[in-house]
């Protein structure tokens, strides 16, 4: 108790008992712990946390994304990633592109394919299907994680049927599970300002009941440092909180840094290692029923995805093969795109965490 009062002062002790009791943390106590200025104090009730469910472990995980298409007809103020004047040149890759690029991997071992891309009108239900089928077919043994709830979105309108039977139907063809994104922040007001032409936040809870309803497992993320206010972050946990209580369906969620570059938000700062690490830290503290928090090393470098091993996070993500997202030739700080297996291992090791080896459910694989 001594220990933890020198850490953590007269201000953060009222949720430390919270925390060692296993109480829930409220909005006001959220609100606390981005105001506050001990940083370390937030990092170590949320280690609390992080090693009462994971002990020592950190997991990560093999994995190789495809990001299908950059076409997109959403406009979001935040996103450098779809085809427009100045920007990326346009694409939607052919099946036989897909193949190509999976029998590029072919000696490496690899646990899951995740797939999200642009909302692109022109592309039929049949070209999902076949994505899917065809990602089957040359890496039977993966598991595939596709699609964000935005994605869903249109291809349930495309498809012309309920969202309920185009899962099923995907699941048939080989479907595991479902990423984050989508809705960046549950906030109507970011939502207007931002990207008014995706789903709103009502929207996509009702999408997130239907990935459960369809007997998936499902990610979620935030997306901060693009405006948004702390009320507007913490409200956007406990909503998500709530959601789970509903369905139990969330593996984990991570908190994704925004990249300003190539953007229409160009004038807004990066984020800090310091605003990394709080953001980490609260969503583990208020995600009380959400089993794993990841720390994204691409977007938030390396370094500080090992330091967030001792902030609330328990994943560091994976290999992360072919992710073009935030990935800009002259961007500073994100020109790595992938790391090893021995990487990922020796970077959790010099963070005094155990590498534990997972699939996309959090089996584990192989601890080292």
């Amino acid at each position: 108790m001594k220990r933890a009062e020198l850490i953590l002062g007269r201000e953060l002790m009222p949720l430390y008992e919270k925390v060692m009791q296993g109480k829930r943390l409220s909005f006001e106590d959220g609100l606390l712990l981005y105001r506050t200025p001990n940083l370390s104090g937030v990092g170590y009730l949320a280690n609390l946390v992080r090693e009462r469910l994971h002990g020592n472990r950190a997991y990560y995980i093999r994995n190789l994304h495809i990001n299908y298409t950059n076409i997109c007809n959403k406009g979001c103020k935040f996103c450098s990633f779809y085809a427009k004047k100045g920007g990326p040149k346009p694409y939607t890759l052919t099946m036989d592109e897909v193949r190509e690029r999976l029998q590029s991997y072919r000696h490496i071992p690899i646990t899951e394919v995740h797939i999200v891309g642009g909302v692109n009108p022109r592309l039929p239900y049949a070209y999902y299907l076949d994505l899917v089928r065809t990602v089957k077919a040359e890496r039977p043994e993966v598991h595939i994680k596709a699609f964000t709830a935005v994605e869903w979105g249109e291809i349930a309108r495309v498809a012309r049927k309920p969202l309920a039977e185009v899962l099923q139907e995907m699941k048939a063809v080989g479907l595991g599970s479902v990423p984050g994104g989508g809705i960046e922040v549950l906030s109507d007001r970011i939502h207007a300002e931002l990207f008014p032409k995706k789903i709103d936040g009502k929207r996509w809870l009702e999408i997130a009941r239907e990935i459960a309803r369809a007997g998936l497992k499902q990610y979620a993320t935030l997306l901060y440092g693009m405006g948004e206010t702390i009320e507007e972050r913490v409200q956007h946990f406990i909503a998500l909180r709530e959601l789970q209580d509903e369905t139990g369906h969330f593996l984990a969620l991570t908190p994704l840094a925004f990249h300003p570059e190539g953007t229409e938000l160009e004038h807004l700062p990066h984020t800090t290692g310091y605003e990394d690490l709080r953001n980490i830290a609260v969503a583990r503290l208020m995600l009380d029923n959400f089993p794993h928090i990841k720390s994204f090393w691409i977007m938030n470098t390396p370094a500080v995805t090992q330091i967030a091993l001792w902030y609330g996070a328990d994943d560091v993500d994976g290999t992360v093969h072919e992710y073009e997202i935030v990935y800009q030739d002259d961007a500073p700080g994100v020109r790595q795109q992938v790391l090893t297996r021995a990487e990922l291992i020796r970077l959790i090791r010099e963070a005094g965490r155990e590498p534990v080896e997972r699939d996309s459910l959090y089996r584990v694989v192989s601890s080292e």
